[in-house]
């Protein structure tokens, strides 16, 4: 009876399933046992410590357990309130990293103040200690007695060009050269129009140069032809499942730029004016606008073919943002005969709408002109509008010193008329304020409560000075119980470099490193902090910074303070378990970096470090045995989780440390150009710590 309910095959299957032997069953249970004991006696051979540390620093206790049965950080105080470890994987744009390791660091002159002493203007000695350099006895610990690496090469270079620069230096009379047009106040003389040929820009690498950038009334004009689309692969379209990858490609840039901070960091885009000709594999055109400042984007504007909103807000100079171009894909409605019959009989007025096609054609010659207005940017295309553009805070005309033009397209000629004759802004003397009250006081004989190192680069006169009017004139630096410092390498040029030893000499709060700046050397900048926070200064805490960030130097006091003073500390914006990039632009060989994650790190535009850790750092690289790693933040993490096998430290974390931009209630804001931290200031004097997001 259960067979004819059930069914014939259901039966079958019934049947053998009660006739199969149980041997089966539990031989495949006895095999499963067996592997999960092996993965287990696996785990606990090669992973339980580690995986100990782990589980006790995300559980925020300081102790644990380890395998010979002591306990690491018994009885210490831990700090849960706030948010510990959170992830920071946008880092797509980080910085460029290689691995170096083993450099020696001779100890500086202890109490060496520089700057400006008793009233006089003191001569200023750069830093003679060659932080990194290879010693022929790392070489043969290395067993690598004949060959040098590419950082190391990089590094030998650094320090004997710096130190070759610098003795140009002191042979440099800034009166005797057109620098010291800069200092006495003299604007420069610049051409008022400048043009390229063809050959003339591609042979420039593209980029033309504008001496004294632009001022409103200032257009350029480019005449070229984009080039056939030509065919590349996009793996995200075959994950998407949208065909085989294979789109057809036509796209060129417009960029006005500013001047390069340092090599390997890209120039700041005070405008990117993008036509894709095929659209974003779309098929339909799409020009897209943008600006990029310290390597970071802002909001991309975009055109379609779809005008933008005609609302008084929305125009810049009048003018649409995006204006309407023919689109296949939209059919445009049309009246009929007797609607428009009936229109004209009434009296009522029409104004006839004309619908142009989209400018740029493949093969075809066109002639842009790009106009500063007085809110904006102003596209124009064969004569008729096409785009505005509206000026973002933070990027200013004059500092558009070069015009690139890249991507599939042929130029023919590039004009630029109604030029400024004179720089507002680039010149030192309209940036650096020569005033008494931005002077830095003389470095204290007592001990202090924290020393802050701030990165700079040789030609950042403007970044130095917003520093020096807002967040350096904070009550606890003026009472002396904070001092700051900018740590500053060398310019190829030696009259930026002259400019340069000047400001030191006259502000006081310049060290200078002689070696040739380099984006990839960031980390010899941090390890003469933490020697400088050491040896020139007795600060319980040092705290390292670059010049775009706003510090709330109160507020990262007052967090300090929440932590016991018996602790060593490591504080900023932590990541846990970040992984190197393996592909792409900032790729990290294996070899340069054999670990599969980073040890936790705080994000290098601010974070604190207690005397212990410094002078730790310091023993190392006096000793030799100092690894590093070309991302300055990472070696920082590294050598905190050295010290931290030996003693406990305190790893803190808060987003408040903010890597990028700004949030309500920070305690750092990073990329913050030079008007937005007098904005930054402003409303903290008002009792408002709300950002400026201008861009």
């Amino acid at each position: 009876m259960k067979c004819a309910i059930v069914g014939f095959l259901g039966c079958n299957m019934m049947k053998r399933s009660k006739s199969e032997p149980s041997t089966v069953r539990r031989f495949r249970l006895s095999h499963l046992l067996f592997g999960i004991a092996a993965v287990y006696l696996l785990f606990l051979g090669f992973k339980f410590q580690h995986f100990l540390e782990l589980a006790a620093l995300l559980s925020g206790d300081d102790s644990y357990v380890g395998l010979d049965g002591t306990t690491v950080g018994e009885n210490e105080e831990v700090d849960l309130s706030k948010g510990f470890f959170g992830s920071a994987y946008k880092d797509t744009l980080h910085q460029e990293v290689e691995d170096e390791q083993n450099h020696n660091a001779p100890l500086m002159p202890k109490k060496e103040h520089q700057g400006e002493e008793n009233g006089g203007a003191r001569s200023i000695k750069p830093i003679q200690h060659k932080y990194g350099r290879i010693t022929g006895e790392i070489m043969r610990q290395m067993n690598r007695t004949s060959d040098f690496s590419v950082l190391e090469r990089m590094v030998d270079e650094a320090w004997t060009l710096g130190l070759k620069a610098w003795e140009e230096v002191e042979k440099f009379d800034v009166k005797d050269s057109e620098e010291d047009t800069m200092m006495e106040g003299k604007p420069e003389s610049c051409p008022s129009w400048a043009s390229a040929s063809g050959n003339e820009l591609a042979a420039g690498d593209r980029l033309m140069f504008i001496p004294c950038g632009l001022a409103a009334g200032s257009s350029i004009t480019v005449v070229g032809t984009p080039h056939n689309a030509h065919q590349e692969y996009v793996p995200q379209l075959v994950k998407l499942r949208r065909g085989d990858g294979l789109v057809m490609v036509s796209q060129f840039m417009v960029e006005l730029q500013g001047l390069r901070a340092v090599d390997g960091e890209d120039p700041p885009k005070i405008l990117h004016l993008n036509p894709r000709l095929r659209g974003d594999w779309s098929q339909h055109p799409v020009i897209e606008h943008n600006t990029c400042y310290r390597m970071q984007w802002g909001t991309a504007q975009r055109c379609d073919g779809l005008p933008s909103k005609n609302d008084e807000d929305m125009l810049v100079d009048g003018y649409r943002r995006c204006e309407k171009w023919v689109r296949n894909d939209i059919v445009d409605p049309k009246e009929s005969k007797t609607t428009s019959w009936f229109k004209r009989f009434i009296g009522r007025e029409q104004k006839p709408e004309v619908t142009w096609p989209f400018p740029f054609v493949e093969g075809k010659l066109f002639i842009l002109t790009l106009r500063a207005g007085v809110d904006g940017f102003h596209v124009h295309v064969g004569g008729r509008h096409l785009t505005s553009f509206p000026y973002r805070m933070g990027f200013t005309l004059q500092d558009a010193t070069g015009l690139a033009i890249k991507g599939a397209v042929d130029v023919h000629s590039v004009y630029a008329t109604a030029l400024p004759t004179s720089h507002p802004s680039f010149s030192p003397q309209r940036v650096l304020e020569i005033s008494d009250k931005w002077k830095a006081h003389p470095l204290p004989e007592v001990p202090i409560r924290l020393f802050i190192g701030v990165l700079s680069a040789t030609n950042h006169f403007a970044e130095r000075m917003a520093v020096r009017k807002t967040w350096m004139q904070s009550s606890v630096i003026k009472s002396s119980h904070v001092a700051v410092r900018f740590f500053v390498a060398l310019n190829q040029r030696k009259e930026v470099n002259a400019v340069l030893k000047e400001e030191a000499a006259y502000f006081g709060d310049i060290v200078i490193l002689p070696f040739l700046d380099r984006y990839e050397l960031v980390v010899l900048k941090t390890i003469a902090i933490c020697e400088f926070g050491v040896q020139n200064v007795t600060a319980t805490y040092i705290m390292k910074c670059d010049d775009d960030t706003f510090v709330r130097v109160e507020s990262v006091l007052k967090e300090i303070g929440g932590i016991s003073h018996n602790k060593s500390l490591y504080m900023g914006n932590l990541n846990l378990l970040h992984r190197p990039l393996r592909n792409g632009k900032w790729a990290v060989t294996y070899e340069e970096w054999p670990e599969e994650v980073y040890p936790p790190y705080a994000n290098g535009p601010g974070y604190i470090i207690s005397s212990d850790i410094a002078k730790f750092v310091l023993e190392l690289h006096v000793k030799r045995r100092l690894r590093l790693f070309k991302m300055e933040d990472v070696s920082m993490g590294m050598w905190v989780e050295q010290f931290n096998g030996t003693v406990p430290v305190q790893y803190s974390h808060n987003w408040k440390f903010c890597q990028y931009g700004c949030m309500v209630d920070y305690y750092t804001a990073h990329y913050q150009s030079p008007r937005q931290m007098i904005c930054l200031w402003d409303k903290l004097g008002r009792g408002q710590a709300q950002c400026c997001n201008f861009r």
